[in-house]
């Protein structure tokens, strides 16, 4: 095994929350009289980080109506439905394959950390890494800075991300590891072939890449 870390992303990686995504903005979209997602394809297609610019996508004024308070109604709603999404069946195996092989597992996300912690909790997977990153806020602007306060701590370990969305790619790359996308998740596989790095189906095919 080439790797001394592993950094897994949550949502749309681990966490299988797409219909989760749409049911939430899909309220928001319908209180406003604006079109509502109609497919997870047409999801797919115009999600994106930041999510202030996926919600302009979709049709949101933020002069009348900022992204501030947008966005903790979404948060309302999504805490709501993300009581009915499961983890991907093949995660668990996946953490014990490399926590069999000794390597440390870190979660990085965009989510809110408080948030973040009560969802492993509730899903059973708060002892299944050694640390978990998330931002002190609910905007869900970016990771990345996160992600470099971490590689400043651990400069020389060979590291993998394994996300869903150009935005892990980004990450990866701004700290130097290698990325895996996954191509179940928030953004199409079509699209994530374009990007330049490893592109899976599912984690179990990642796994037996790896070995």
């Amino acid at each position: 095994m080439k790797y001394d870390r592993i950094i897994w992303d949550f949502n749309g990686t681990i966490l299988d929350d797409v219909e989760t995504g749409i049911l939430s903005v899909n309220k928001l979209l319908s209180d406003r009289g604006l079109p509502t997602i109609g497919s997870k394809e047409h999801y797919r297609s115009v999600f994106c980080f930041p999510i202030k610019d996926y919600y302009a996508k979709l049709g949101f004024d933020f002069e009348r109506e900022p992204y501030e308070v947008i966005a903790p109604l979404w948060v309302e709603q999504y805490m709501i439905n993300v009581k009915d999404a499961p983890i991907f069946s093949d995660i668990r195996d996946a953490i014990g394959f490399f926590d069999a092989r000794g390597i440390p597992q870190t979660l990085l996300s965009a989510t809110e950390l408080t948030m973040l912690k009560g969802q492993l909790d509730d899903l059973g997977l708060s002892g299944a890494f050694c640390e978990v990153l998330g931002r002190d806020d609910i905007h869900a602007a970016s990771k990345e800075g996160i992600a470099r306060e971490w590689r400043s701590r651990h400069r020389e370990e060979r590291t993998l991300m394994i996300g869903d969305t150009d935005h892990d790619l980004q990450v990866a790359r701004a700290i130097g590891a290698d990325c895996a996308l996954i191509c179940r998740g928030h953004q199409s596989g079509a699209y994530l072939e374009t990007l330049g790095t490893r592109v899976y189906s599912t984690v179990a095919s990642l796994i037996e890449d790896i070995e």
